[in-house]
């Protein structure tokens, strides 16, 4: 008489998948852990070499609202404190990411032409010049001094096109959506020169067709000269528009 065939232990080897699942899971968000680590750590870097380069920026704003009258129209004055003049530079390439993942209020990647940027492009030491004839003049010529202190700012050098445009819009979104940013709400794109200039040529049309760009010039010599811009942005009741 044969004897009934015993079936294997199943147990111990689902248990064994089981756990190797779950270290595979710890060990993907440990990974991922560690990666937001060092885009942060890059993202302070950078914040901190741009604000020691544009150090002095800050006495030219004291020395230039020194004995005027304030900007703002109606609205609370507010006090420059050590914690809003320190400059906050983002990483490009995390700014593009986060522009993939969460998409960007005002203006869609997809809403920003590349067209009128072929048909127009600039020259690499060209001066970059927008204002929107509804912003004060006035204003415009404080941030043509480079009077109007930015508290963030991008380098896209190194960036794709594709990542460029995607870093410009999120950092529009960052710096409108900042409840510490200071008014006139100001950031700084470096966008380079090169021999052909594309970076250049891309940001000069975007920031025209960004609905939530009041105005920009390149900036002065001290802040980066023709390789970067200042832009001037939309905020609440816009105090500097003559509507």
């Amino acid at each position: 008489m044969s004897k009934p065939a015993m079936s294997k232990p199943t147990a111990p080897i689902n248990s064994a998948f089981s756990g190797l699942t779950v270290l595979k899971a710890d060990l993907k968000k440990q990974a991922q852990i560690e990666k937001l680590k060092a885009e942060q750590r890059l993202a302070d870097e950078q914040a901190a070499k741009i604000a020691a380069q544009d150090a002095d920026s800050v006495a030219l704003f004291r020395n230039a609202t020194q004995g005027t009258k304030q900007f703002v129209q109606e609205a609370r004055p507010q006090t420059i404190t050590p914690k809003l003049l320190k400059a906050k530079a983002a990483d490009a390439m995390v700014l593009a990411r986060r522009a993939a993942a969460i998409g960007t209020d005002g203006a869609s990647i997809d809403g920003i032409s590349d067209t009128k940027a072929l048909l127009n492009p600039v020259a690499s030491e060209a001066t970059l010049s927008f204002r929107q004839k509804t912003l004060q003049h006035r204003v415009f010529d404080q941030l043509k001094a480079g009077n109007l202190r930015w508290v963030h700012a991008v380098d896209l050098h190194g960036c794709t096109t594709e990542q460029a445009r995607a870093a410009v819009l999120e950092i529009i979104r960052v710096a409108q959506h900042d409840p510490e940013a200071l008014t006139p709400l100001v950031i700084k794109i470096v966008h380079g020169k090169g021999t052909d200039a594309t970076l250049k040529t891309y940001v000069n049309s975007w920031l025209k067709q960004h609905p939530e760009v009041m105005g920009f010039i390149s900036a002065p010599t001290n802040q980066g000269g023709t390789g970067a811009v200042l832009v001037l942005l939309k905020r609440g009741n816009d105090a500097f528009s003559d509507k």
